[in-house]
């Protein structure tokens, strides 16, 4: 039911952002910090982890759970197809207006997925997004990560979305890997 009702969102960023302990600088992590203010210049989505972590000059600062599109394995070939696309992308907006609370774009499909889907004569897809629960859902938090259910976006809950929201700017690179 979750997945008919809801669709939609991906992102990530660098393979080579492991994270940097810099000399008298605490690391941030949901987990060990409580304040919510934070900036994060890129994002890591590992699918088959379900995890979205955002980085700071290579540093990790958080760390998510996320549900990802309803056919979550493998690469994004096609508009319809339920799977998050994989690559190199970047945050090319935020939109207040999302029905899912709020969200971030994600530059998908890029020139090699545009390629791939003409020449099988198919629509690659697009509205690849982070966001949050619809607000007929706001109630589920968490627990809205137990399925996989959106068109190929990224989800997180509300909470989670407004800090990812002040947090990352538009041309952050997102990562998503398999």
């Amino acid at each position: 039911m979750l997945s008919v009702l809801l669709a939609c969102a991906a992102v990530v960023v660098r393979s080579d952002t492991t994270p940097v302990a810099l000399a008298g600088v605490p690391l941030a992590t949901a987990t060990s910090s409580p304040t919510k203010d934070f900036v994060a210049d890129s994002m890591v989505l590992e699918k088959s982890h379900r995890q979205l972590t955002l980085y700071y000059h290579g540093q990790e600062v958080r760390k998510y759970g996320v549900a990802l599109g309803k056919n979550p394995v493998g690469d994004k070939l096609r508009r319809g197809d339920g799977r998050t696309p994989e690559g190199l992308f970047f945050i090319e907006g935020h939109n207040p207006q999302s029905k899912y609370h709020l969200s971030l774009r994600i530059s998908y499909p890029d020139v090699a997925h545009r390629i791939s889907a003409a020449k099988r004569g198919e629509s690659a897809g697009g509205d690849i997004m982070i966001h949050g629960l619809p607000k007929a859902f706001a109630m589920i938090g968490a627990l809205h990560r137990q399925q996989d259910w959106t068109e190929g976006c990224v989800a997180v809950t509300n909470e989670e979305i407004e800090e990812i929201w002040r947090a990352v700017p538009d041309g952050a690179r997102i990562l998503i890997k398999p």
